[in-house]
């Protein structure tokens, strides 16, 4: 058994996105710790519209046999948090209530040290795994991938049973996707790299502050009720929900149709109005805004042309290709 909490329980938090299948991995990690290794263990989720691109938490216990669970409240100290879309960090705290000896498994080309910066962790381990390439290689999912590299983050686990645990889940609905599954387990199992970060002398981890007690009271609300925060889109991104592929846009063969921009469901083409060759008023695309392209790949089915095509997305590609409205921010006095 592994290093516990205070209550006797070894705690695991997955962040995530709906469709990267981290509902289902917990399910799995749980049962393969109840199955393989005589461990009590829970696993739930929370998350809020149950869509493709949404965010989404995934909790698991475990703890010995004469420990009983009767904590169903999200994990939020864990020993080991599980970051399935690294771009989650640009807008969801992933590492909220680590420990300095915590570990933080990451799905992402970067090294440890740029991670590191990204997710300003002053302590703990980084561990990373390519898990989207691995998926796409494979023909598989990325949860699979997460999967190995969590079992090698817990050696108390049994590969073999979640081999067992894989099977069971995936052999009767999807027989063909078994062997697949098994082997990017295996990859992720493999591939996984680590990296551990010492606590600089004379400094501390951040203060835990309780996810669910709000930071406005009677004494901190503003005056009147103001909303300091109004909603609106200028400031959404979308990057997260990608899954690792993106539309390349190539000018040279568009015609202008719109047949992209008719099937996109969130406005992600920009164009222009200008005189064509003929001196009349058209519509000219101009090309693609990444912050709002979660990846669903539907104007490429619509594209007449080849103009548009699925590529892997690549670090940088979507902010240096990106083509951005222009809007004067006005700041309410």
């Amino acid at each position: 058994m592994p290093i516990v909490n205070e209550l006797g329980f070894f705690e695991i938090r997955l962040e995530s996105i709906g469709g990267l299948g981290a509902n289902l991995a917990g399910k799995m990690l749980a049962e393969a710790g109840v199955v393989g290794a005589g461990l009590n263990g829970v696993s739930f989720s929370s998350y809020g519209s149950e869509k493709k691109g949404s965010a989404v938490k995934a909790h698991i216990r475990f703890c010995d046999m004469d420990t009983h669970i009767r904590d169903t409240s999200p994990v939020e100290r864990p020993h080991v948090v599980g970051v399935f879309h690294e771009a989650l960090a640009k807008t969801v705290n992933v590492t909220s209530g680590i420990h300095e000896h915590s570990t933080v498994l990451v799905n992402s080309a970067k090294t440890p040290e740029e991670l590191r910066e990204l997710l300003k962790m002053k302590a703990g381990t980084i561990a990373v795994i390519d898990a989207t390439s691995i998926a796409l290689k494979e023909k598989n999912r990325v949860n699979m991938a997460m999967l190995g590299a969590l079992f090698r983050l817990c050696p108390f686990l049994d590969t073999d049973i979640m081999k067992g645990v894989i099977e069971k889940s995936l052999g009767k609905k999807y027989p063909q996707a078994v062997q697949s599954a098994i082997t990017t387990f295996e990859r992720g199992y493999n591939e996984v790299k680590f990296m551990q970060f010492e606590l600089a002398a004379g400094d501390s981890m951040p203060e835990y502050v309780r996810s669910d007690i709000s930071a406005l009271g009677y004494e901190t609300q503003p005056m009147g009720g103001t909303i300091t925060n109004p909603g609106g889109s200028f400031l959404k991104n979308l990057s997260i929900s990608r899954s690792g592929m993106l539309p390349a846009f190539e000018i040279e063969s568009c015609i202008n149709c719109a047949q992209c921009d008719t099937v996109c469901p969130d406005q992600c083409f920009v164009w222009e109005e200008r005189l064509d060759r003929k001196g009349r008023s058209q519509m000219f695309l101009l090309g693609i805004d990444y912050q709002y392209c979660k990846g669903c790949l539907k104007c490429i089915g619509a594209c007449p042309t080849s103009a548009l095509s699925s590529m892997r997305e690549k670090e940088g590609y979507a902010d240096s290709h990106a083509v951005k409205h222009q809007f004067d921010l006005v700041t309410p006095v």
